[in-house]
């Protein structure tokens, strides 16, 4: 699958692919720590207005790259913007459920942190993920990913979950 697969910049024609890929990924990492009523809500339409804004008003200094491999589609995707204290943060690496593993996902951190460095240098790249996404942490940490705090995350549908912000050292 990887040999067929190449990464380019997001669009907005990318627009629906990347919504209902994020769908799916929430679904399946998030089943058991997101509450379900939102899971299983409005979950299309939440994410649909995020890549909208996104996409038509596109961030200054963020970075949206795909995978596709042409026949299946999106496989995959990574999207930094400028975060808090002059970093970069990290604020979406999906993967298609049922293809993780494959590395479809550390080709789109490489990607992305390559990006990172050479558009922002000297700037650490960092995210945020949910303390029970305990693949996600594992994935970060085996990619050079060091704990730097731990917080509440209060989601604006109305309900707060433990998170944990990781950094990877500036090169």
């Amino acid at each position: 699958m990887l040999s067929a697969m190449w990464l380019r910049n997001g669009t907005i024609d990318d627009i629906s692919a990347i919504v209902a890929l994020h769908v799916d990924s929430w679904r399946s990492a998030y089943a058991g720590i997101m509450p379900d009523r939102f899971l299983n809500g409005n979950l299309a339409d939440d994410r649909l207005a995020l890549w909208q804004g996104r996409l038509a008003s596109p961030v200054e200094g963020s970075g949206l790259f795909v995978a596709d491999d042409g026949d299946a589609g999106l496989l995959g995707f990574v999207y930094l913007l400028p975060g808090s204290g002059g970093r970069i943060l990290l604020d979406n690496l999906h993967v298609r459920p049922g293809s993780t593993g494959s590395g479809i996902g550390t080709r789109l951190l490489r990607h992305g942190l390559e990006w990172a460095a050479n558009e922002h240098p000297g700037k650490q790249v960092y995210l945020e993920v949910l303390r029970a996404n305990t693949r996600a942490i594992a994935f970060y940490e085996r990619h050079g990913a060091h704990r730097t705090d731990e917080r509440t995350c209060h989601f604006p549908q109305g309900f707060a979950l433990p998170e944990l912000e990781y950094a990877w050292p500036v090169n």
